[in-house]
């Protein structure tokens, strides 16, 4: 019998497995092309299961460059199908979810909206149990949920607000982030998404919860060309923490700028102990008080506008006469 010493040839996505866990000396990251080409072939299908989970858990493992945030964000925005002409000023990403504290940012979000700043909203889903999730308290605060461009471009145009979720316009990017309870830990792919921009927005907010990362997601934006924003939001989504301070990680124009916050309470407020959505609605309609979400709504306010190039002293007081005019029965 002959023998066939013919090996099987090398699956074509196994190279960014093999750069990223040689081993201590020989891994390396991602160029950005690399990055674009890899998150590519996932998207469209072409890696094998097993591929894409020793992808996400090394890069987890080494945490992700901004030069790889860029190139996978390239890869996304290709592969985006969103009308001509469809514009927002604010990118608003919220992906972590709240269990602290309740959602304070959406009664920003609305404000900002009924005073003409547009912006888009999008999120991954519940995907970790005890948390709050913008999408659960949608259809209490009356922002309006879409399942497609067109419905977005309807929202934009009839309130200048809308949510659209992520898996109604990239659902392999939301299947990667349901891995979480498979694989066990958060992979790139939910600080990837805080970074789409999908429809090209004047400035991106982005919220990122472990030091270190902030600076990365504001280079990431850089290099993409873009202007962006970047806290350490309470919890993970864009809401400045009213008894903490704040650091401001800006971007614009390919320029870097940073900026620090004073905390806006004198003291802290004790938490909640348990988190009553109904609160919010209550809290938007005047017919009951937080001392702590007022703080966190004013301040969120202020956050975007100073996004938008408002000075910090005027964004707090024109966020304060936002919400002194707001349409209280919407």
């Amino acid at each position: 019998m002959a023998y066939d010493d013919h090996s099987p040839e090398e699956h074509p996505f196994a190279q960014f497995v093999r750069i990223l866990g040689k081993g201590k000396r020989g891994a390396r990251s991602l160029t950005r092309e690399e990055a674009r080409e890899a998150m590519g072939m996932l998207l469209d299908g072409r890696a094998e299961e097993i591929q894409l989970g020793a992808f996400l858990m090394l890069l987890r493992h080494k945490e992700e460059s901004a030069e790889e945030l860029a190139g996978f964000s390239e890869a996304v925005r290709a592969r985006l199908q969103v009308p001509a002409g469809l514009s927002v000023d604010l990118d608003w990403p919220s992906y972590a979810g709240k269990k602290r504290h309740l959602p304070w940012y959406l009664l920003a979000v609305k404000c900002l909206a009924q005073s003409g700043v547009r912006i888009l909203m999008h999120g991954g889903g519940a995907h970790t149990a005890g948390r709050l999730y913008s999408e659960q308290l949608l259809g209490l605060l009356d922002i309006p949920l879409c399942r497609d461009w067109s419905e977005v471009e309807q929202a934009l145009q009839a309130r200048n607000l809308a949510f659209i979720p992520l898996g109604a316009w990239m659902p392999s990017l939301q299947r990667m982030i349901e891995l979480r309870n498979t694989l066990g830990l958060r992979s790139p792919i939910h600080s990837l998404a805080r970074m789409l921009n999908p429809l090209g927005a004047c400035c991106s907010l982005q919220s990122v919860f472990h030091p270190g990362y902030q600076a990365i997601h504001r280079e990431g934006s850089r290099l993409l060309g873009e202007s962006a924003l970047v806290i350490k939001g309470d919890g993970g989504e864009i809401e400045i923490n009213p008894d903490a301070v704040s650091h401001l990680f800006g971007t614009a124009d390919g320029e870097n700028w940073d900026e620090e916050w004073p905390a806006m309470a004198e003291q802290r407020h004790v938490k909640p102990e348990r988190l009553d959505p109904a609160q919010l609605q209550a809290f938007w309609r005047g017919e009951s008080e937080d001392d702590y979400g007022r703080l966190a709504v004013l301040g969120t306010m202020a956050l975007a506008l100073r996004a938008l190039g408002t000075p910090r002293a005027q964004a707090i007081a024109e966020a304060q006469r936002h919400w002194d005019a707001r349409d209280r029965s919407k």
